[in-house]
């Protein structure tokens, strides 16, 4: 495990520095440990899932969600004082995600969803068809990959993953009305990429 963190990003939310050399976790005071491992247990699990959509290895969603606590534990003093500790430690992850992404796949530009089963599992209750859920399941699998970047985590978090709109916000560090209005605009972006109305775009993720 690294000590550091992901360089730089353009995002809204500065992303760690190698310049700095963390505090040591020997060093903090108990509330601070307490608190980091507090975070630790209850992101966890989250991020795992979340990374392994993305990855679709349990392997590199581990070393993915390793590296990000390892950077999210250099800063974790800096972050008490944060506002949106959620939120950077989200971009922290994301980061991880496109790095290992990257030296998997130096081509490719972004990380894509890769384990599509719940929405299969939910095209699949609206068709009885199996060739059409095949069919159904690429196109929607494809323009999901399409979606804007918050887009795309609202929608992976609220049905790959069955966060409530509220849990969802919690991951991300938002608002539960962001991750809403996400949502809404996911639906009917997805409408326009699969070529139909809105109310089966909708289906296919409820």
């Amino acid at each position: 495990m690294s000590d550091g963190g992901p360089e730089e990003s353009g995002g809204a939310v500065g992303l760690p520095s190698r310049r700095r050399r963390p505090t040591p976790m020997s060093r903090w005071d108990p509330t601070a440990r307490l608190s980091y491992w507090a975070f630790h247990a209850n992101r966890r699990p989250a991020y795992m899932r979340f990374a392994y959509l993305q990855l679709g290895s349990d392997a590199a969603a581990e070393e993915a969600v390793d590296a990000t606590f390892d950077s999210i534990m250099g800063e974790w003093l800096r972050m008490l004082h944060m506002d949106r500790l959620d939120a950077y430690a989200w971009t922290v992850l994301k980061q991880c995600l496109v790095d290992r992404q990257h030296r998997r796949h130096p081509w490719q530009q972004q990380p894509e969803p890769m384990d599509i089963s719940a929405f299969e599992a939910a095209l699949r209750e609206a068709h009885a068809d199996q060739y059409e859920v095949l069919t159904d399941t690429i196109r929607f699998y494809s323009a999901v990959s399409r979606l804007a970047e918050r887009q795309r985590d609202a929608v992976l978090l609220r049905y790959g993953l069955q966060c409530t709109p509220g849990e969802a916000a919690a991951v991300m560090g938002v608002d539960e009305a962001t991750v809403r209005s996400h949502l809404g605009q996911a639906h009917r972006r997805l409408a326009r990429l699969l070529d139909t109305s809105a109310e089966p775009a909708e289906s296919a993720g409820s």
